[in-house]
């Protein structure tokens, strides 16, 4: 019995029908010949023949017809080739794609890490793992510590290079990159700035400038200062290193902040704490979720280079 034609205008219901003819539609309007499209799709040129046989029934008009020892696409053949056209070639991109992300040599890694990691810490990491796998595309994301867990844990970021770490938090796995001292920077001439250590509790008398909430170095400094028993009075927050170390130059305040790259900032001293203070710098990512070849050949060489 011949199969029911689809009700007029039940456009998605006829799409869902045609999605499994689509390449031999294609295949046939490029070749003009029944058997060379077969070949082209590597199947029996009986089943390409069955397949747009029923697609006609299910019409309720053909999609072939024949021209000499050819074949044609008729008007409703050529209207759903062009579509498959589009269709196909989105398709198979994103096959191209699948491929790619399945391969730990030529898949993409969507990087996230926070913006005081990009300098000195990321650069390197990057150009060592691509000498060893030049094929693996990567897209960077930088922002605050939480930011970046939240876009890692909504899917938006296959891993990200935090301090410090969600360490208890049984719904993060994570894994320890490197431990980067943390110092007082003081204006010049601050009172302090002959120290050879401080005690943080040395500043509690003073305005301290921080990062804004959110950011994982106030989640740390607000730590030690808890630690050393008192609350900072803060008189500035910003969102990048940067703005910090110029506003203590200024002699607005005192931080807590990494060592500068190269040397302290203009006007500024660098004194270590004492007791020593550092911050845990690592990779997090969900604990149970499944990350592709390319994200744990990745994830595995940052490990190694810790």
């Amino acid at each position: 019995m011949a199969d029911q034609s689809f009700p007029l205008g039940d456009a998605p219901q006829l799409a869902a029908h045609l999605a499994p003819t689509l390449a031999m539609l294609r295949a046939v309007a490029a070749e003009g010949h029944l058997t060379r499209a077969a070949e082209s799709l590597g199947i029996p040129q009986p089943t390409v023949s069955r397949a747009l046989a029923k697609l006609g029934e299910q019409l309720g008009t053909p999609v072939t017809a024949r021209q000499g020892r050819g074949i044609h696409l008729t008007r409703a053949g050529a209207l759903l080739a062009e579509a498959a056209e589009e269709a196909m070639q989105q398709l198979e991109a994103g096959c191209r794609a699948v491929v790619e992300e399945l391969d730990p040599d030529r898949g993409q890694v969507t990087f996230g890490f926070q913006h005081t990691m990009g300098s000195t810490l990321v650069p390197p990491l990057l150009r060592d793992f691509r000498a060893e796998h030049p094929h693996v595309r990567f897209s960077l994301v930088q922002g605050p510590r939480d930011a970046m867990l939240a876009r890692t844990w909504a899917g938006e970021i296959d891993f990200c290079l935090i301090a410090p770490l969600p360490e208890g938090d049984p719904r993060w796995a994570s894994t320890t990159i490197r431990e980067e001292p943390l110092v007082a920077v003081l204006h010049a001439r601050h009172r302090l700035a002959k120290r050879r250590t401080l005690r943080l509790a040395d500043l509690a008398a003073d305005d301290f400038i921080a990062m804004r909430p959110g950011y994982g170095l106030r989640q740390i400094f607000m730590g030690l200062a808890a630690t050393a028993g008192f609350e900072p009075r803060l008189a500035f927050e910003s969102e990048e290193v940067d703005t910090v170390r110029g506003l203590v130059a200024a002699g607005l305040g005192v931080a807590v902040l990494p060592p500068a790259d190269t040397a302290p900032a203009p006007d500024t001293v660098e004194i270590p704490l004492n007791p020593p203070a550092h911050r845990t710098i690592g990779l997090a990512w969900p604990a149970n979720r499944p990350q592709p070849p390319a994200v744990r050949t990745f994830r595995t060489f940052a490990v190694s280079r810790a």
